[in-house]
């Protein structure tokens, strides 16, 4: 029951930071790095299965594991390793089989992944702490 409610708890967080980082803060950015490889409009179906598999990771690799404790430092430290794994499959995946891919993304988007998994596992336990739902 703990990792569905840190599931809950950190995809909430991590949609909502994720999407204001793609589609307001980095937008041009991205859009400037991927050029034609981005598509004009999103395919849903998965991008909603990645954030459903990807908070399902982080509450049961960073959220359940530190909520017994309410260590909220513990569960950002495992998000941030897991938000670098994950992204760093990606990213380098990419770089060392597409061509094109820009350098700068990857470094940025490691670095946004860490980041973003860290305050989405960190904050989950503490959300959960808070209101007593832990």
């Amino acid at each position: 029951m703990d990792v569905l409610k840190g599931a809950v708890a950190a995809g909430v967080i991590l949609a909502v930071l994720d999407l204001l980082w793609l589609g307001v803060i980095a937008r041009g950015w991205i859009a400037g790095q991927l050029g034609p490889l981005m598509r004009e409009d999103i395919l849903p179906v998965p991008a909603v299965l990645f954030y459903l598999i990807y908070a399902a990771g982080l509450g049961f690799f960073a959220v359940a594991p530190s909520l017994a404790s309410g260590d909220w430092m513990r569960a950002a430290m495992a998000g941030a390793f897991l938000g670098l794994v994950a992204y760093g499959t990606y990213d380098l995946t990419n770089l060392a089989t597409l061509k094109n891919w820009p350098a700068p993304m990857v470094f940025v988007d490691l670095a946004w992944g860490a980041v973003l998994s860290a305050v989405s596992a960190g904050g989950a336990v503490l959300i959960l702490k808070k209101f007593g739902w832990a």
